[in-house]
This record gives C-alpha cells, sequence and structure tokens, in this order.
C-alpha cells in the first residue's frame, strides 16, 4: 500500500428523529449527502475516520449511523465527542467495521484513536491512562508515520468561547507528541470549521461539520452559513500528506485543497 487514503467526516450531531435539526440543518439528510457526495468521487478510500459528536445528546440517533456506515464494508474507525453518549456508543457500534479507540496499521501508518471527553462538559481532556496509552502508541509504532485523532482542539483556535472548551490539558498531550519524531499530524472535530497548520513539523488539521458551522475566529458563538464538508486524507509512503476540505453544495461543489510534508 504505497497511500494510505481516509474520507473524514465530524460532527454529524444526529438525532432519533430523522428530520431533527440542528442550527437550522436537518442534521441525518445533512450527512446522508455528504456520504453520497464522497462516494460519488474518488471512492473506496480505504477507511473512514470519524472525529465526535455521532449524535446530539441522543442515543437513538446511533442506529442511524450504523446504518449509514455499517453497509459501507469499509473499516470506521471513531472518537467520542463531548455530545456522545460512551456507553450507547460502545454498544450501538460494537464488532466490525467499527473501530473505538486504540489504534489501526494502515500501511505505513499508524492512526491512534483517543477519547478526550469529559462527563457533563463541553470542554475536553486527556485521562492519565489516555496519555499512557498515547505514549505506548507512539513509541511501538516502529517505523510506522503516526497520525492522533481526538475531538477536543489542542490548540487555540483564535475564538474566545470555542476556545474556553478545548483540551484542558493540551501542554501534557503536546509534551507526549513532542517526545516522538514519528507524529505527522493532528486531527480533530468538535470546532465546526476549517483548519490547517504546522506545529514543529507536524500538521493541524480540523474538518467543518456535516453539518452547521461555526464562525472562525469570533469572541462570542455565532453560526457560519457555508455548507455541511468532509475532509480527504492521502497519507503517503514518506511522511507527507495530502489533504482537501469538500463542501457539500448544492451545485458542483467547491474545495480547499493543500500539500505539505509533515516530516
Amino acid at each position: 500500500m504505497s497511500a494510505v487514503r481516509l474520507t473524514l467526516f465530524t460532527d454529524p450531531h444526529l438525532y432519533g428523529d430523522e428530520n431533527e435539526s440542528l442550527r437550522g440543518v436537518a442534521t441525518l439528510p445533512a450527512l446522508t449527502a455528504a456520504l453520497a457526495h464522497a462516494r460519488a468521487r474518488d471512492w473506496p478510500p480505504d477507511a473512514l475516520l470519524v472525529t465526535g459528536d455521532l449524535v446530539q445528546d441522543d442515543p437513538a440517533g446511533y442506529p442511524h449511523f450504523r446504518r449509514l456506515f455499517g453497509a459501507l464494508g469499509l473499516p470506521v474507525l471513531c472518537v467520542p465527542g463531548n455530545h456522545d453518549e460512551p456507553q450507547a456508543m460502545q454498544r450501538e457500534l460494537a464488532g466490525e467495521p467499527f473501530v473505538l479507540g486504540g489504534f489501526v496499521d494502515l500501511g505505513r501508518w499508524r492512526i491512534v484513536l483517543l477519547d478526550s471527553c469529559l462527563p457533563g462538559s463541553a470542554s475536553g481532556a486527556l485521562s492519565a491512562p489516555a496519555l499512557a496509552a498515547l505514549e505506548e502508541a507512539l513509541a511501538s509504532a516502529g517505523t510506522r508515520h503516526c497520525m492522533v485523532c481526538l475531538h477536543h482542539h489542542p490548540v487555540p483556535m483564535a475564538s474566545r468561547w470555542l476556545d474556553r472548551v478545548g483540551l484542558t490539558n493540551a501542554a501534557e498531550f503536546l509534551h507526549v507528541i513532542d517526545g516522538h519524531r514519528n507524529v505527522r499530524a493532528i486531527v480533530w472535530g468538535h470546532v465546526h470549521q476549517s483548519y490547517d497548520a504546522l506545529r514543529q513539523g507536524v500538521r493541524l488539521l480540523a474538518t467543518p461539520s456535516t453539518c452547521a458551522q461555526f464562525l472562525p475566529k469570533v469572541d462570542e458563538f455565532a453560526v457560519d452559513r457555508r455548507p455541511p464538508a468532509y475532509r480527504t486524507l492521502e497519507l503517503r509512503a514518506d511522511g507527507s500528506l495530502l489533504t482537501e476540505v469538500v463542501w457539500v453544495e448544492q451545485h458542483a461543489g467547491g474545495s480547499s485543497r493543500s500539500a505539505c510534508s509533515a516530516a
């Protein structure tokens, strides 16, 4: 496998009610449209990645997620978000093709899945066992490149309200990351907007939601009127990656593509 191709969806915020909306967007039809859009492009990828908030505080949304993703014949790598219900998520998505936590090796890459959720809080944190598991996953990766996935943002988003609900022990997390030269990328959900930066050679990526978006770089909460979106990732054998944010618009959609070596 010369390159690993992933399609990343995040923050679908599903409900049991198929017609329920979040901030003006009917979440299940929006996710269905995003999946259909992805399947009409460069399909199939090697795996699907979903970075949290599969449901909106409603465990009855998980059967919809299982139905949509379970029939695709691809691994579905998931981390929980602050609106997920951990026990219901574990129960409803038990077994193949779903992978909840741990890590997955695909070609020359190791994909590490972290739970950053704090019960009853919109903010996140990585527990001591989670940090230890991250350390072990990175240390045991051998010659593989690593991409680390979580829900909460570990770096500031230049948005006062949003940065109050990020990863509260980001310094501890980044200390572990900085101790391993094989980390090429960190990806997260939660922020409902695109973000693409480099930190000490590590690519930092956030992805817009498959439903409503948050207006970037504002002090107070505001909705961005951009459409639903998802991200494609091509993880190359040399440790570099090519990524594209794909907006699901009514007509032929726009995209934002960027390539960078993370070595």
